[in-house]
């Protein structure tokens, strides 16, 4: 079977394990040269030997990805290995912090929104340029339903990704005619790193927990993640490829049929200050 993303280099951020792993892995199967970014070395080097024993390309960079030095120098090494980036997917998250504002630590909460905007903001800058004078590139943001949550005490995940949303939008629509397709998606719920790290804050456990109990019941019933990294892999190959290109800006969930948008004719509107 022919290889869709032959040719393309990608950004994959979060790397190392969990849904970014996934991604990565998909990518590279496909054809694309995957450059791995994260803060832990022994991750991305398991995932760029996976890779490689799988036949594909993949290089490592350290990076954090709120920190815009840090974030052009990746960006450069990955430039560097395998020629300009067509592929962006901005995976890394964070879940804290919990609990009320007044109570939590304003410089902690905003540093989880560094993670959420800060990050997709600073790589989406350095890549974009070279898009648009190509004509041609692809960003994925891992968003969440967690942007719809109005939820007591988890303002700093809700808040991140529903601005995380928003830019989508925006680049969406300031590249639509640049030939580059921008898009958030709903990767799935399902155990991670990130959720184990959830269910053992005390601060979750104070505040949520409610929530702790739900990931504790998908924990014991479906303990295996695979299936839905697999998903997730499938919805950015499917997005990376060009062929939803149309559907641009939108928020994508695992669930729905993307050529049924397409027939359907679902776009992002843009809409524009009118006095009052």
């Amino acid at each position: 079977m022919a290889q869709t993303l032959t040719g393309e280099t990608a950004i994959v951020t979060g790397a190392g394990r969990g849904f970014g792993r996934a991604i990565a892995l998909r990518l590279a199967k496909e054809g694309a040269a995957v450059t791995l970014i994260s803060r832990t070395r022994t991750e991305l080097d398991a995932v760029a030997r996976e890779i490689a024993a799988q036949g594909g390309k993949a290089a490592v960079a350290l990076a954090d990805v709120a920190d815009r030095g840090q974030v052009e120098v990746a960006v450069r090494t990955a430039e560097a290995a395998f020629g300009p980036t067509t592929i962006l997917v901005n995976n890394a998250g964070t879940d804290g912090p919990f609990g009320p504002i007044g109570e939590i630590d304003p410089d902690d909460w905003w540093a989880a929104q560094a993670v959420h905007v800060r990050g997709p903001l600073l790589f989406m800058s350095a890549v974009l340029p070279g898009m648009r004078a190509r004509r041609h590139g692809h960003i994925v943001n891992i968003a969440s339903v967690g942007k719809n949550f109005v939820q007591s005490y988890l303002s700093a995940y809700g808040v991140g990704k529903n601005t995380l949303m928003r830019l989508t939008e925006h680049v969406a629509l300031e590249n639509r005619d640049c030939g580059i397709g921008v898009f958030a998606i709903e990767p799935g719920t399902t155990m991670t790193a990130m959720a184990d790290h959830t269910i053992a804050s005390p601060d979750a456990q104070k505040w949520l927990p409610g929530m702790i109990e739900i990931l504790k019941s998908i924990k014991a019933q479906a303990p295996d993640p695979t299936p839905i990294f697999a998903r997730c892999g499938d919805m950015v190959v499917a997005l990376a490829s060009g062929k939803y290109d149309a559907l641009t800006g939108l928020f994508l969930e695992p669930e729905e049929d993307f050529d049924a948008l397409l027939r359907g004719g679902r776009r992002l509107e843009a809409t524009s200050f009118q006095p009052k």
